[in-house]
Formats: structure tokens, C-alpha cells, sequence
């Protein structure tokens, strides 16, 4: 069976909100074969990334950046999962490279950063972006839960049986 890692720092009402309905789409009963893991992002484990075949990252927009917490989450798996570093040789060790991911962001003012900074770590990780980026800013609405279900749903999707 396939594994779908949702990682996330969920402070506020409005993030959480997203992840409920992203990983409720990742468990649309329709998709066969996928087990839906979710780990707040500062207890998720190198183990883990590596376990999974696809992953869900979920974070508030903190100052211009991605919170602390999914940052911490980067640093602690980034070299054990097979992140690569400008300028060094490709590793002997395990690789994620190719796994697909999704992302959802939400901040107050701007999102922009947050994004980049993901997008730039994940590039490093070389996965492969599943969906469009979901970034909301302000009061989340029924239309954007109904997006993060469908983001869940699409990188849960790719790593169905069927």
C-alpha cells in the first residue's frame, strides 16, 4: 500500500482548516490503495519521508517565510532523504528525488515567501509538484477547503492502485 505523508504546522484555526480538508481528501473513499499518515511538522521523522511515496506539506506564512516549525522539519530530514547541496555530488545514501508533493500555505498579508522557500527546499529534495501551489490569504472560505480537498486528493491520487 502506498503512504501519503501530510507534514504540517497547523497554528491557527485557518491552517487548520485546510489540513482537515486537504487530508480529507487524500482519504476520499473513491482512492484505493493509499494510507494517509498525518505529523505535525515537529514531530515528523526522517524515518517517515522515507517510508512515504508521496507528501502533503502544510504551513502558515510566518514574517515572509514558511513557519519555524516546517522549517525545523527541513533541517532535521533534508541530508537523511536525499537532499542534494549546490556544488556536492549526488549521495550514496537514500533519495526521494521524483516523489510527488502538494502544498498549502495560508498567511494574513503575504504568502509569496513562504511559498518560495518551500519550493526552493523541495527543489533540493527533487520532488516533483503534483498540483498547483494552494495559498490563501485572509478568512479561509468553503471555496478554499473545497481546493485543499482537491489537492489532497490529487497527490493522493498519484500514488493510487487504481
Amino acid at each position: 500500500m502506498a503512504r501519503l505523508l501530510v507534514v504540517h504546522h497547523s497554528p491557527t484555526r485557518s491552517t487548520r482548516a485546510l489540513l482537515e480538508a486537504a487530508s480529507a481528501g487524500a482519504g476520499d473513499p473513491a482512492i484505493d490503495g493509499v494510507e494517509v499518515v498525518v505529523r505535525p511538522a515537529l514531530e515528523a521523522t526522517a524515518d517517515e519521508v522515507l517510508d512515504a511515496d508521496g507528501y502533503l506539506l502544510g504551513t502558515t506564512a510566518n514574517f515572509g517565510y514558511m513557519s519555524g516549525a516546517l522549517k525545523h522539519f527541513f533541517d532535521s530530514t533534508f541530508l537523511a532523504v536525499g537532499g542534494q547541496l549546490d556544488g556536492l555530488p549526488d549521495g550514496e545514501g537514500p533519495s526521494t528525488a521524483g516523489r510527488p508533493f502538494g502544498l498549502f500555505v495560508h498567511g494574513r498579508y503575504d504568502t509569496v515567501g513562504a511559498v518560495r522557500s518551500v519550493l526552493s527546499i523541495v527543489g533540493g529534495l527533487r520532488w516533483t509538484q503534483a498540483a498547483e501551489v494552494l495559498d490563501v490569504l485572509g478568512e479561509v472560505t468553503e471555496a478554499h477547503r473545497e481546493r485543499a480537498y482537491e489537492l489532497g486528493a490529487t497527490v493522493s491520487a498519484l500514488l493510487s492502485d487504481t
